[in-house]
């Protein structure tokens, strides 16, 4: 016997061991900003032995969802359970636009349940050797800074995610956060988070290109030899040049897709991508 329900917090953190297990390398402290985003946003198949399949909607506002974690058990796939629970999540996204990052291999899929595609995201990784550039306004976040990166955030997403924000951004062992400063006013910033393989970086958020790259070496400088991930839109060519720069090759990618209007995002400015599985 099979039944939907809301995923617990505890899910939540088998739904990402889960992500681990299909590769995409998801971050050490991804579970507690990922809850904050939208507590009641992910959804579990429950089965007699367990979990079955999963998906997230996460809600960031009125107008604006995520989908991601639409994953269906190994030894259970092929037996419509994936669909059943789409079926039963999707309408309550209520005339939101929602948004996901795909796996080449569903594009079609999506398109006949109404997503569009809008790009394609790239990841590109490698093991680079940086040093942190000496620039005065390269800070680490604080909470002085907050209202200014979250203002700044919302330029570059379609919907404010303020309580994720202030989970994503907390310092920790293996996460840090760095903003670069003009004139008092946020020129870039970005994340850098340890995972189950090396580092990824992400947001990356640059009004320049140099000021991406400054954000860059701050924080791949702190990689330690592990290998630095970057998630790209692959219409930024000033990003692409980013990853050519420090020999970062692609790894994997996904397209990014829309079912409702699509946001047109400044994607020239957003350099790296904050998580597949939330946006």
């Amino acid at each position: 016997m099979q039944q939907i329900r809301r995923a617990k917090r505890a899910d939540l953190d088998v739904l990402i061991e889960w992500a681990a297990g299909e590769g995409w390398n998801p971050g050490l402290g991804d579970a507690n900003p990922f809850w904050a985003a939208d507590p009641d946003g992910y959804w579990i198949v429950e089965a007699d032995d367990g979990p079955a399949a999963a998906i997230s909607l996460v809600r960031y506002d009125e107008s604006y969802a995520f989908l991601g974690f639409y994953i269906t058990r190994p030894d259970l796939r092929g037996k419509g359970i994936g669909r059943q629970l789409w079926s039963e999540v999707m309408p309550l996204a209520e005339g939101r636009v929602v948004g996901l990052d795909g796996v080449v291999a569903q594009q079609e899929n999506y398109r006949r349940s109404g997503f569009a595609y809008a790009h394609a995201n790239v990841r590109y990784g490698g093991i680079i050797d940086v040093v942190e550039p000496p620039v005065a306004d390269l800070l680490e976040v604080a909470p002085v800074h907050m209202p200014l990166v979250l203002d700044y955030d919302r330029r570059f997403v379609p919907a404010s995610r303020e309580a994720f924000l202030r989970e994503w951004l907390k310092a920790s062992d293996g996460r840090r956060s760095v903003v670069l400063l003009r004139d008092g006013a946020v020129a870039a910033y970005g994340t850098i988070r340890a995972c189950r393989e090396g580092y990824k970086i992400g947001p990356l958020f640059s009004d320049s290109e140099t000021g991406a790259d400054l954000v860059f070496r701050k924080l791949a400088a702190g990689a330690n030899g592990s290998e630095v991930y970057l998630d790209i839109p692959e219409p930024n060519a000033s990003a692409r040049a980013l990853c050519d720069r420090y020999n970062l090759k692609p790894v994997f990618e996904t397209a990014r897709m829309y079912r409702g209007a699509d946001p047109e995002l400044p994607l020239g400015r957003i350099y790296g991508i904050t998580t597949l599985e939330l946006g």
